[in-house]
């Protein structure tokens, strides 16, 4: 269900390392909780991140969540077509869905494996 190679947070969000850049999404855990994901609020190109620091918002027809990061770096890449088409979160939130890239100098220890997550949530 979760991608095995990904790095999961406690907030949620996952990480999927290559070399020194880190693509940053919601599970699936997340966007089923959320509900139809109608508008996005992502960080900016040039924006520095912090672990579990916010950096931006999800809206759905049920409510608005805070976004956190799950890496600290710089983000250097913002996925524009889910800012068109927020519903992407919904239908591929592992893939297409992705929210942001970060370039990075160290991983949390605190990211989970994909066992650990799904243990997590149940």
């Amino acid at each position: 269900m979760y991608p095995e190679t990904y790095k999961y947070s406690k907030e949620h969000e996952w990480v999927s390392v290559d070399g020194d850049i880190a693509t940053v999404g919601i599970t699936s855990y997340a966007a089923d909780a959320l509900g139809d994901v109608v508008f996005l609020d992502l960080p900016k190109v040039g924006d520095d991140t912090m672990y579990l620091k916010i950096c931006g918002e999800i809206e759905s027809t049920k409510s608005v969540s805070e976004l956190y990061s799950p890496i600290n770096g710089e983000v250097i890449e913002v996925n524009d077509a889910i800012t068109t088409t927020p519903e992407v979160v919904n239908q591929d939130p592992h893939g297409e869905g992705w929210l942001f890239k970060v370039k990075f100098t160290e991983l949390s220890s605190e990211l989970m494996t994909a066992a650990e997550y799904q243990e997590m949530v149940g």
